[in-house]
């Protein structure tokens, strides 16, 4: 008979996925996670594999999140291109000073890992690229409904908006004028490439 974990696992993951946003990666210790989420080096070990692996889960976790958050977007409106915008507003605005905000994260640990890290790194590209899959999505499914030109290239579209995003959030937080910030997205949206000729 197996034993059972003594541990809610998600729970574990939520609140080391809240520790490595405060802290980031190399700044948070064995130690640390130790105490954030209560469990001992060898409990850590042996349910992750090694701080790596509790990393890589509460990237996942940051990952999800974003996709959720996509979906419930386009539940929401029956243009595509305005759950894409409803999810940058989210991005950029909604959540600017909560921890975590998934594609906030994942750019920050690919600015700060380095070439030591490189499987972290290439998991945060996937990562990102999941993301960037459902932008594409979203900008495909605009182009069948006629709100964008079929000309365009819909990956080209959609690294724009990583860019925005980016962008928009470190802009926010020089300016966090809410108003602005609404505007500056809305016009992004608003002109060439997104809007027809």
């Amino acid at each position: 008979m197996s034993k059972t974990a003594k541990f809610d696992r998600q729970k574990v993951i939520d609140k080391a996925t809240n520790l490595y946003w405060k802290k980031g990666f190399h700044a948070t210790s064995m130690r640390s996670l130790q105490d954030e989420i209560d469990m001992r080096p060898g409990s850590i070990y042996a349910a992750f594999g090694s701080k790596d692996g509790l990393f890589t889960e509460a990237l996942r976790h940051y990952t999800d999140m974003a996709l959720a958050h996509l979906t419930l977007c386009r539940s929401k409106h029956s243009s595509p291109i305005e759950a894409l915008k409803a999810f940058v507003k989210i991005q950029v605005i909604d959540t600017k000073n909560d921890a975590p905000n998934a594609m906030c994260m994942l750019a920050k640990t690919i600015g700060e890992l380095t070439e030591d890290n490189q499987n972290l790194i290439d998991t945060t590209k996937a990562y990102l690229g999941e993301i960037a899959n459902q932008f594409v999505n979203l900008i495909e499914e605009s182009q069948a409904m006629g709100e964008i030109d079929k000309d365009k290239n819909s990956s080209d579209l959609s690294n724009r908006v990583q860019i925005q995003i980016a962008g928009l959030r470190t802009f926010a937080k020089i300016d966090d004028d809410k108003n602005k910030l609404e505007a500056m997205i809305e016009d992004f949206f608003s002109h060439y490439p997104f809007k027809k000729d």
